[in-house]
């Protein structure tokens, strides 16, 4: 057994109305003007936190946007330098903790991040934008939120059609860590965690979309799967995403959720042993199969034909994947990447 495990630094703070401390975290970073950001759909929840830390206030800013255009960034960094802003707070979802990374990135200024979805991505040093139609990642220890606090409370207000497709997304993170080149023990045991977690979480939430049991589980879950995406690289399933989402202007959360099962399915031969815990986490014979399971509890959306894909789309995608692979177990070549977008456009089950 060889690996290489590296803890990156940052504080968390979990539990239903914890959110309670944001004015005691943004005094320990030493922010005390804040610019609070969120997405133009979550401003009132942005002018809610401004109220709880009173004259720490530098700007309330809901400009937030999903795949984070660097365009959008320039217009975000320019209001915070005119306000005078020493620190970031980030009240959302990915969209959110994607412009307040990207604003840390220029300027290196401390973070804490309130996440009220799945997305994970606070959790990691690792951003993604888009400029031109084109999306890249790149990773940076500039990027990595200092604080993080997890309130289950804040995500009990989500509707289904934006947990469901959320909590896969997190799952993603997990499944890809389970076959990472540099993937390890401990961070195979979270990974194998968080799917266990979403497994009974997603059909509770669905149920019940208020239940705070459900919503915990699920934030729980998110946390691991963050943890696991900053830790170790992505594959397959990531590069398609980020294309799909970076080109197409689709959904991101909605693409995560409709690809994994096909995308795990690309692997499944290539990667045995992590099949075998995806299927052990979800109680299910075969690890693909059961994320399309989970998949049609969790998704709004469950082809990319409904997603307004074409076939003409599916071969520029399938063109774009193949550039700049990122490592995946199994050879990434452009006739099977375009056969797993084929069943991802149709919906059939993997």
């Amino acid at each position: 057994m060889k690996f290489t495990y590296e803890a990156l630094p940052s504080r968390v703070i979990f539990g239903p109305g914890s959110r309670a401390r944001v004015a005691e975290e943004l005094d320990r970073l030493g922010i005390k003007r804040a610019i609070i950001l969120s997405t133009p759909e979550q401003s009132a929840l942005a002018e809610d936190f401004a109220g709880r830390i009173g004259d720490r206030v530098g700007l309330v800013y809901p400009g937030a946007v999903q795949h984070t255009p660097t365009d959008v960034t320039a217009a975000a960094l320019e209001a915070a330098q005119a306000a005078g802003i020493d620190g970031c707070l980030a009240v959302g979802g990915g969209s959110t903790t994607g412009l307040s990374k990207a604003i840390a990135l220029r300027t290196d200024l401390p973070q804490l991040v309130v996440p009220t979805t799945y997305a994970g991505s606070e959790m990691t040093p690792i951003i993604g934008e888009t400029e031109n139609g084109r999306k890249t990642t790149q990773r940076s220890m500039k990027v990595l939120p200092e604080t993080v606090i997890y309130d289950p409370e804040l995500t009990v207000t989500m509707p289904p059609h934006i947990s469901g497709p959320s909590g896969m997304n997190a799952v993603a993170h997990a499944v890809e860590a389970l076959y990472s080149e540099v993937a390890n023990p401990v961070i195979s045991m979270m990974a194998e965690d968080c799917i266990r977690s979403f497994g009974e979480a997603i059909p509770e939430i669905m149920a019940d979309p208020h239940g705070i049991e459900g919503h915990t589980k699920g934030l729980y879950g998110a946390w691991l799967g963050g943890i696991c995406l900053g830790a170790v690289g992505m594959a397959i399933h990531h590069k398609i995403c980020h294309t799909l989402g970076g080109t197409f202007d689709l959904n991101h959360a909605d693409v995560h959720c409709l690809m994994i099962p096909y995308s795990a399915a690309y692997n499944r031969e290539a990667a045995p042993e992590a099949m075998a815990r995806i299927a052990r986490a979800l109680g299910t014979p075969d690890g693909p199969g059961g994320l399309y399971d989970l998949m049609q509890i969790a998704g709004r959306v469950k082809s990319l034909k409904d997603m307004g894909m074409t076939p003409d789309g599916l071969d520029k995608a399938a063109d774009l994947a193949v550039q700049n692979p990122y490592y995946n177990p199994r050879p990434v070549t452009r006739e099977g990447v375009r056969d797993m977008l084929q069943a991802a456009y149709e919906g059939r089950r993997p």
